[in-house]
């Protein structure tokens, strides 16, 4: 088993599960924003996804202000936007949020490690009327397919592939600025956790302790 692997038990909790680590991704890479407004629109698209997320749940009354909560939640309070609503105590993180209809997850997704929310958050930028806000938005969409690519596939890559994989995943209807480059691979490689390769088993059984293999040819 290889030792660049990350499971699920090592990395760090996830403040609200249900939205996934996509959705975690996409905050980080909103808090990191210095432009307030380009901060704001990055935000606005987050609620839009979490939204696409929660389909089941847009019945309720205070569905929009659920979201937000959700989001400084994931933020840790560290999100700095205008919200229509105060923010909410830390405490609410130890609510757990209604269960999500996942049903719409369960098709193929053509590269499995940005995941179905990527997917979202191309079908919000596509949406946009605004030019420089749907520019705003491929470029933090691109950053995170990058920072999916190398936590998955332990490797270096080349905006040219981020690009090129954008333009798939949105059938041509979303074109990046490539004069302006994206977060080098140094860069988005600090906020990935490192894993520690798992101890191997020093325990023998009997049948090894003398030089025999349970699935070893007599």
């Amino acid at each position: 088993m290889s030792e660049g692997l990350e499971y699920n038990t090592t990395r760090e909790e996830l403040k609200i599960p249900e939205y996934g680590r996509n959705v975690r991704n996409m905050v980080e890479y909103a808090i990191s924003v210095s432009d307030r407004e380009e901060r704001q629109k990055v935000a606005n698209a987050i609620i839009s996804v979490m939204g696409q997320l929660n389909p089941h749940l847009r019945d309720i009354t205070d569905f929009t202000h659920k979201l937000w909560d959700h989001l400084f939640i994931i933020s840790e309070n560290k999100l700095d936007v205008e919200s229509p609503y105060p923010k909410p105590e830390l405490e609410e993180a130890s609510r757990k949020p209604e269960k999500m209809n996942y049903s719409e997850g369960k098709r193929k997704i053509k590269y499995a490690y940005y995941g179905k929310t990527v997917s979202l958050f191309i079908k919000e930028a596509i949406s946009k009327e605004d030019e420089k806000e749907k520019e705003i938005l491929v470029e933090a969409i691109a950053n995170l397919m990058k920072k999916l690519f190398i936590t998955w596939n332990k490797d270096f890559v080349e905006d040219e592939v981020i690009w090129r994989h954008l333009d798939e995943l949105s059938n041509g209807k979303l074109v990046p600025n490539k004069e302006k480059p994206l977060t080098s691979v140094e860069e988005l490689a600090k906020s990935i956790p490192k894993v520690k390769p798992l101890k191997n088993n020093r325990k023998k059984t009997k049948k090894q302790s003398n030089g025999k293999h349970r699935y070893s040819k007599k």
